[in-house]
């Protein structure tokens, strides 16, 4: 979002500079010209003043004279400043001009401003010119006027190389100040966007730890406007208000399921004592009674269970996952044998230590290997395998059955709360195993995930972060 945001306030202040930039780039060649052709139509007029006696009394010694002070001053002029000059009649001959093979003003590049100048007149400004254009001449000429008549036109023509490097020193130096305006923009930009964004990033920061079971983080309303801040303050009594009620809610479970035990314990004796005196042929309905009282303790048991699970500190430690993991597949071994189910395990040849609580981690383990040992016909295996995984930093644990499995749409809902397959109703249990292991993982920043396992069953990946210390290559050991 703060690129975003960002990327659009640099846009505006880009497109502000460019359409300030090109007007005022414009108005400084044109300035810039502007200056030349007011010191050329100076010259043109000092020249034209000069050729009056000249070419109005032409013959007399003083007209003489004065002609060889115009031609003194033409060559000067050309050799100083490299700008051709001269006096040309009425018909485009020259009078006097430098250089010296200049012979036409009529026609050419000073055509136009010829023209012009017979009418009377001074010849109009010349086309702007840019530093792109080449062998490029600004041409000014000016009417030489003898008792009210033109008798000759004074032209000179400027070439624009001189003109070009002043033009380009000028954007050159606005280009900087635009560069230097740019920067500091930026810099703004940065500062405002952080200023505005920074409430935003701890909202995000608090709502993901409150979505992975942290409930405790809150945002600090400090800092940014104060929409946001209201907004930092909203989001902390709601969350305040949901954790209230959700440890209400667990408070209630654990309460009730504690308390259902006392009484569900003393049922099971008085239906075992009444058992004792029942006629024969009734051990049918007493073998059914004694079934379901246990499944109902085995529900308390895994609501407690959870209860305890959620309301359990993060306690996370670097802990060896091969070597747990190890423990927990001897400890089911002798199960999985009654079973007639194979226990596998694969695990590095050194440690691998993750962040992770150890006896929450093995009890979620441990839920995940019994589900697996559910599901899994006799005579198939079940894998543990210890591995790094591809993403950075996490390590896992996974557990794959070669029971039935789930379809697409059962793997979005397995881990649900008392949610079972309405294929698998027929296997014991609550339907809490896995939400239990779940909540233990979470409370270490750890996660559950669900994939298929080809070609059947089921892969249950247990990941924590890692804390280094991975080991090598892997072995194997059943």
């Amino acid at each position: 979002m703060r690129t975003r945001l960002l990327g659009i306030l640099l846009a505006l202040m880009a497109c502000v500079l460019v359409a300030l930039g090109l007007p005022l780039a414009i108005s400084e060649a044109a300035a810039e010209q502007q200056r030349l052709v007011v010191d050329r139509i100076d010259d043109t007029a000092r020249f034209a003043a000069l050729a009056q006696n000249p070419i109005g009394q032409s013959g007399t010694p003083a007209a003489q004279e004065q002609l060889n002070t115009l031609i003194t001053e033409l060559r000067r002029y050309y050799d100083v400043y490299g700008i051709r000059a001269g006096v040309f009649g009425l018909d485009g001959n020259p009078v006097t001009a430098d250089p010296s093979d200049w012979t036409d003003a009529a026609h050419g590049a000073s055509a136009q401003a010829f023209a012009e100048a017979l009418d009377g007149r001074r010849s109009h400004d010349p086309a702007q010119a840019w530093p792109w254009q080449s062998h490029r001449e600004l041409v000014v000429a000016s009417p030489v006027v003898w008792d009210g008549d033109v008798v000759a036109v004074v032209v000179t023509e400027s070439p624009t190389g001189a003109l070009d490097a002043r033009i380009l020193r000028r954007w050159l130096l606005l280009a900087g100040g635009e560069a230097g305006a740019v920067l500091v923009a930026v810099a703004a930009a940065v500062l405002l966007t952080g200023w505005v964004l920074r409430p935003v990033q701890d909202l995000d920061k608090v709502t993901h730890d409150i979505a992975t079971g942290r409930l405790a983080s809150r945002v600090a309303p400090a800092g940014g406007p104060p929409e946001l801040r209201r907004l930092a303050r909203a989001f902390n009594e709601m969350a305040d208000h949901v954790e209230q009620v959700l440890d209400q809610q667990r408070a209630f479970v654990a309460d009730a399921s504690h308390q259902l035990r006392n009484p569900l314990a003393a049922l099971m004796l008085r239906v075992e004592a009444m058992g004792m005196e029942l006629p024969d042929g009734h051990e049918d309905e007493l073998a059914g009674v004694r079934v379901e009282g246990r499944r109902l303790a085995s529900v308390l048991d895994d609501l407690l269970g959870l209860a305890v699970a959620e309301n359990a500190g993060h306690g996370a430690e670097p802990t060896d996952l091969s070597a747990l993991a190890a423990v927990r597949v001897e400890g089911w071994t002798a199960l999985a044998a009654e079973r007639g189910v194979g226990l596998d395990l694969v695990e590095p040849a050194g440690p691998l230590l993750g962040l992770a609580d150890p006896v929450g981690y093995g009890s979620a383990l441990d839920a995940v290997i019994d589900n697996a040992l559910k599901f899994t016909p006799a005579g198939e295996r079940v894998r543990v395998a210890v591995l790094e995984r591809s993403a950075p930093g996490r390590v896992a644990v996974a557990v794959s059955d070669a029971g039935p499995g789930l379809t697409e749409e059962e793997l979005g809902r397995i881990g649900d709360r008392f949610w079972r397959s309405p294929r698998h109703q027929n296997v014991d249990g609550s339907g809490l195993g896995l939400s239990i292991a779940r909540t233990l993982l979470a409370a270490s920043g750890g996660s559950l995930e669900f994939t298929p396992n080809e070609p059947c069953g089921l892969t249950v990946t247990l990941t924590v972060p890692s804390a280094g210390g991975s080991g090598g290559s892997a072995g194997r050991r059943a």
